[in-house]
């Protein structure tokens, strides 16, 4: 009996098994993976897939470029059909090209979740985001390090020009949508600068001497802030390419062209703050000051109005700049519920710093007390009480101490026994607690201990004003803090104003992180 002709297809299964396991059916699956795309370049061949079927050899499907069956057979028909991609000036060749390899390497080349926030608004680049640093920049005259970078996506896209500093966790920056030449950064600053200068001209007056002029990302100008007391100018420059000769010469030019014949006594300092300057790798800060009028006996002390009041300035000591110019609105406000919410009796400023909240609330307040852990800081305090005394109605001391314990003490005199809830009004204004996201778990729980405290303590109708600094603490976090404090307490607590840093602080509603003060007026009901 002759044998039955031998089946020379392959089964389906070896079929599909080998499709799967290819080369090209590997890297499809990943497409558009941008930590994928470099693997790309050491990709074998393709393998033509389409032109192999598991069907009998009679009813195969031609390939692409075959001629038709009926059509006689040709001499080239004889020669092997080149691959789409042997040939690397077509265009197939080019679609099927790594985007890496069409990106400049004087570029800095960013993840698709940091080009996606960069399209979304956002200024920030983290150094865990970039695909390709800048091999190629342009140095600084002084100090060397690079600083205006061309910004793309994995697609060599462009997203942007940033400033860039190698040694900080936010290395990119953006300042522009578009591309910008070393050349042209001077005239944008210098534009900016006037800008931003000429939009707070009109919150000077001579009830206020002070505001904060620069802001920077809210200003398009990052890594810069420039405050004025009076007749005293301070800048910060918190990034590496920003701390330049020419960038400290063009900021004193345009404040002397500003602000000359206005303030006889013009002095510019820098204040570097020392922890920025040593995660951004920042060279120390000229210990001179950087223009003044009179470069004799330059000015480092004066004294600034702010809402009508009077305080001293020293440009060598305090916190950030030297005083809370954030607060300057909030200060006001706190002063206008008491008045509202009759809560003129005895109020507490927890962390009361230079007096900021104590001597606004000492104008409508019988007793006010400030409280701090700086016996520095209430020195200055109580020397801004004495420049104030015909403008304050109020009787106004001053207590060194931890607030944390303070307000322990105070809510629960004895233990176990009930608070004495006498307290019309209580401020709650404590540094921020959360420097990093991984710290605002901690934050929290210390806020809400405050907030517990401050709530066991007001009496039924007295006013909470609490904030926060910390701008990794959102405002729903702060309201969700105030409100668990309140469970605990037993009281129920009615929301009546939500504010933020004053006006000179303005906010970009795509950049979340200049929104970081938070602060909550609420009153306590029966």
């Amino acid at each position: 009996m002759p044998k039955p002709p031998r089946n020379t297809r392959k089964p389906a299964s070896s079929a599909r098994s080998t499709r799967s396991q290819s080369p090209y059916a590997a890297s499809h699956s990943s497409a558009g993976k941008s930590r994928e795309s470099s693997a790309a370049e050491s990709r074998p061949a393709l393998r033509d897939t389409k032109t192999r079927s598991a069907k009998p050899a009679s009813k195969a499907r031609p390939a692409r470029n075959a001629e038709p069956a009926s059509a006689p057979a040709v001499a080239k028909s004889a020669k092997p059909q080149r691959r789409p991609d042997s040939f690397p000036d077509s265009a197939h060749a080019q679609k099927q090209q790594p985007a890496r390899a069409r990106i400049q390497t004087d570029c800095a080349v960013v993840a698709r979740r940091a080009a996606d926030r960069l399209r979304s608004g956002h200024l920030w680049v983290y150094a865990t985001e970039l695909e390709q640093s800048p091999t190629v920049a342009t140095p600084d005259a002084t100090s060397g390090a690079p600083a205006l970078i061309p910004v793309t996506d994995t697609r060599g896209l462009l997203l942007g020009t940033a400033l860039y500093s190698p040694q900080s966790q936010i290395p990119l920056r953006l300042i522009s949508r578009e591309p910008v030449s070393p050349a042209q950064w001077p005239s944008l600053l210098e534009q900016r600068l006037r800008t931003a200068i000429a939009q707070r001209l009109p919150l000077l007056n001579a009830d206020n001497t002070a505001c904060r002029l620069v802001f920077s990302e809210a200003d398009e100008l990052p890594g810069l802030i420039l405050d004025k007391y009076g007749d005293l100018f301070l800048l910060q420059l918190l990034m590496q390419p920003l701390a330049t000769e020419a960038t400290r010469d063009l900021v004193a030019r345009v404040l002397q062209q500003s602000f000359a014949d206005a303030c006889p006594q013009f002095t510019l300092w820098e204040r570097p703050d020392p922890r920025i300057r040593i995660l951004e790798g920042i060279a120390e800060a000229p210990t001179a000051p950087l223009a003044a009028a009179q470069k004799d006996s330059p000015a480092s002390e004066t004294i600034f109005r702010m809402n009508g009041l009077r305080f001293h300035y020293n440009a060598a000591a305090g916190q950030k700049t030297g005083a809370f110019l954030d607060q300057k609105e909030n200060y006001v406000a706190a002063a206008r519920w008491a008045r509202e919410r009759k809560a003129l009796g005895r109020a507490l400023d927890v962390c009361t710093y230079q007096g900021g909240f104590a001597l606004h609330l000492a104008q409508v307040c019988r007793t006010v007390t400030g409280v701090d852990a700086s016996r520095a800081a209430l020195e200055v305090a109580e020397a801004n009480l004495a420049l104030n005394r015909e403008a304050i109605s109020g009787d106004l001391d001053w207590m060194e101490a931890d607030a944390f314990t303070l307000l322990r003490d105070l809510a629960e005199p004895v233990s176990g026994s009930a608070a004495a809830r006498d307290w019309d009004l209580i401020v709650l204004d404590p540094p921020a607690f959360a420097k990093s996201r991984r710290a605002v778990e901690g934050a929290l729980r210390g806020y809400k201990e405050l907030n517990l405290r401050a709530l066991r303590m007001l009496r039924p109708g007295g006013v909470l004003v609490t904030c926060s600094c910390s701008h990794h603490v959102s405002l729903s976090d702060l309201e969700a803090t105030v409100a668990a404090a309140a469970i605990d307490a037993h009281r129920r607590v009615r929301v009546l104003e939500r504010r933020g840093a004053a006006i000179d602080h303005p906010v970009i509603l795509n950049l979340p992180e200049t929104e970081y003060l938070k602060c909550l007026i609420c009153e306590v009901l029966p």
